[in-house]
């Protein structure tokens, strides 16, 4: 049996209130062709009416709907950035061989506008990262990756990272960067073909994790300047961070 809705209840209204009103229309004015005249032209343009109707409000939902799901999206890089990608972005700086380049041109102020985060975008996709880890380097990275893989794995679960194409692509950058560190036992002894290999996988992390960060800072200080004040106070890429607040 078909439920009755709401929906049924205002077509009934909204309809009787038309067949109400032209009564009124024909008992004031005693006027049945020109009733008829204007009721047959509305008819006439009922469908392109419903045409750009439903394009503006399917065009509005859709604008809405993309805001909500940003702003969600938003809150999962934050957490990536908070849990795993601020630590590993300090991790791969300290082997990065053209660093205080890199840090000179993101050294964010809370002062910075549009203009300036624009060239620093320009600059970060532009950028090469040019990596030499040694032995060491590389077993403390590994460890750090394989202990952050699981959260790694649930963000990729997120059915809304399929609207997020750049993020998407960093997280199988640090999964397969986690797999190709995970299966090599003894980093002094690994063959300079294989190490440039691994010098690859980690340029392709570093670098989109560089531009994702500078992405994800610059909404911030569009959308919450609060937490883009802290964010600047641990900027991964300066040599020495802190959360307090002096002078």
């Amino acid at each position: 049996m078909m439920r009755w809705s709401w929906k049924c209840n205002i077509a009934l209204i909204l309809g009787g209130m038309s067949v109400l009103l032209s009564i009124l229309h024909f008992e004031v004015f005693q006027d049945a062709k020109t009733l008829a005249f204007y009721l047959a032209l509305d008819v006439v343009f009922v469908p392109v009416q419903v045409l750009l109707v439903t394009i503006l409000i399917e065009r509005l939902l859709t604008e809405r709907e993309k805001q909500v799901l940003m702003k969600k999206l938003n809150m999962v890089i934050g957490a990536f950035f908070s849990e795993v990608g601020n630590s590993l972005i300090r991790q791969m700086t300290l082997f990065c061989e053209d660093f205080e380049e890199l840090a000179g041109r993101l050294d964010i102020q809370g002062r910075w506008d549009s203009g300036e985060f624009r060239g620093a975008r320009r600059f970060v996709d532009s950028h090469e990262c040019r990596l030499s880890p040694g032995a060491e380097q590389l077993t403390v990275l590994r460890d750090f990756l394989l202990e952050k893989r699981t959260f790694v794995l649930a963000l990729l679960q997120n059915p809304n990272l399929l609207e997020h194409d750049r993020f998407t692509d960093l997280l199988w950058a640090v999964c397969h960067l986690t797999e190709e560190l995970e299966v090599r036992i003894d980093f002094t002894t690994l063959p300079p073909a294989d190490l440039r290999h691994l010098r690859g996988d980690m340029a392709r992390a570093y670098s989109a994790l560089t531009r994702e960060w500078l992405r994800y800072i610059e909404h911030l200080k569009e959308s919450y300047p609060y937490i883009f004040s802290l964010a600047v106070r641990l900027n991964p890429f300066k040599g020495v961070t802190s959360a307090v607040i002096e002078g």
